[in-house]
């Protein structure tokens, strides 16, 4: 006997459960329960003894892990759904009106209106350490990103000198110290350019040295200058950068001891878990320029490549396919369908953009898409990303470490492989830039008209259009 239990999970109300057989008629319904092992044995209970339960959920925040955990280890088998492909069906069902009765029974009901999209999940849950640790660390950076942003607009109020100075590809550790002591350019200017000197190569261990310290206090001199004049107070601004400084050196440790935490998790996660061989293990890492952190964002949300039926299921599951859109003798292409995790992608995108430049096949690949088919730079990567993705997967199933090779399948070492990929593969910049130009026909469908008057909360329209309704406007996103 088969049943389908359907769950809508609550993060912190009661969950709701709802039972129907295999032909969809409902045993019962709505039972509310919590996620405590009192609650968990009265649900199982109330199931019919040896009967094959399979359970549907949506994936609701991290309520659904413990639930879930606690379901399979008594033998169900649990489904995850998105949560639209619910909403669809409850729109069916009754178009306005939610409730979480019949949330449960929708669930329950899922598998007799679309059986193939079921599939067992086995992948990495909120439990997994390794998961987690990515994931944060991605969290993380943003955040770094952010606070990095907020200290361009605060030096923006010292003119172009200051950032041009200290923000080259991030505010290193020497640029941080510059700017919490001397966030206030008249003490930048007392301290003096020897002593800067001084500080700038013990801190920066040589890298800085005279000309940078002599361009601080150029700019230190061009701000006090530019407000000489009163309207700035340069002593609450040095309070602020202070601030902010002490805000990105705490990220900075976090995700440096996050890193250390992430790189023995994904030694210990990258060999595949029915063979202890040290030979068997590293598969990932294998692959050049993924032996770090890509290689654990990468690894950290597959999990264990073997769980995919197919390449083509490893290839869905990173949403980078394009979608399908036919109708009687028509049919076409879109974009990409997005499904799943969006740090998948981003670290895929990136990983992809590092091997073409050392694998001369992918490069090939990239030349032809950019050259030929007169591809975007972005729509070239997320083809590339598929394919690594799929390497990467065949490669896990096959036991077998990613070898470098040329186009006639010599293999090659990555000094090679970036030599043939500088020498054969080269986009031409007039070529570059006209794939980075865009379409006039983009530029006037993004532009915005007299009639239609979007503008952003800073600086809203005075009026509503004249031809459209203003609740229209209130309510456009």
């Amino acid at each position: 006997m088969r049943v389908r239990l359907g769950i809508d999970l609550a993060c912190r109300a009661d969950h709701q459960a709802s039972l129907a057989d295999a032909a969809g008629e409902f045993m019962w319904s709505a039972w509310r329960f919590r996620t405590t092992p009192t609650d968990l044995a009265v649900l199982w209970d109330k199931l019919p003894a040896d009967a094959d339960v399979q359970v549907i959920m949506e994936p609701t925040r991290n309520a659904w892990a413990p639930v879930a955990a606690w379901l399979q280890a008594r033998g169900a088998e649990v489904v995850l759904v998105p949560p639209e492909r619910s909403a669809d069906l409850r729109d069916y069902y009754n178009k306005h009106t939610k409730t979480d009765r019949l949330d449960s029974r929708i669930l329950a009901r899922l598998p007799l209106l679309h059986p193939e999209g079921l599939v067992a999940h086995d992948g990495p849950t909120p439990a997994d350490p390794f998961r987690r640790a990515t994931r944060r660390r991605s969290k993380l950076v943003k955040a770094r990103v952010a606070c990095w942003q907020r200290l361009d607009a605060l030096l923006e109020l010292l003119g172009p000198g200051y950032g041009a100075a200290l923000h080259t590809d991030g505010y290193t550790k020497t640029a941080l110290e510059v700017l919490a002591r001397f966030g206030d350019p008249r003490d930048l200017r007392r301290y003096g350019q020897r002593r800067l000197t001084d500080l700038l190569v013990k801190t920066s261990r040589g890298k800085w040295r005279d000309d940078k310290a002599a361009e601080l206090a150029a700019a230190a001199r061009d701000a006090i200058e530019l407000w000489a004049g009163g309207g700035l107070d340069f002593a609450e601004l040095a309070i602020d950068i202070a601030g902010e400084v002490a805000c990105a050196r705490q990220l900075d440790t976090e995700i440096c001891a996050l890193e250390t935490r992430i790189a023995a998790l994904f030694k210990a996660a990258d060999r595949r878990p029915d063979n202890n061989d040290d030979n068997d293990a590293g598969i990932v890492a294998s692959v050049p320029c993924l032996d770090g952190i890509l290689g654990a964002g990468i690894l950290a949300r597959f999990g264990d490549f073997d769980r995919f039926a197919t390449l083509a299921g490893v290839r869905a599951f990173t949403g980078l396919v394009p979608k399908i859109d036919q109708s009687g003798n028509s049919g076409g292409h879109g974009g990409p369908t997005k499904a799943g995790d969006p740090g998948l992608r981003e670290t895929l995108y990136l990983a992809a953009d590092h091997l073409r430049r050392v694998d001369p096949q992918l490069a090939a690949r990239y030349h032809r898409l950019i050259v030929t088919e007169a591809k975007h730079h972005d729509s070239a990567l997320c083809n590339l990303a598929a394919a690594v993705a799929t390497r990467i997967a065949a490669c896990w199933r096959r036991h077998e470490r990613y070898v470098l090779r040329d186009i006639d399948g010599r293999p090659i070492t990555e000094t090679e492989g970036r030599t043939i990929v500088t020498e054969r593969y080269q986009i031409p910049a007039d070529v570059r830039a006209a794939r980075r130009r865009v379409s006039r026909a983009k530029q006037l469908k993004q532009r915005t008209g007299r009639r239609r008057k979007e503008s952003t909360t800073a600086a809203p329209a005075t009026n509503p259009p004249t031809t459209e309704p203003s609740e229209k406007v209130a309510h456009r996103p």
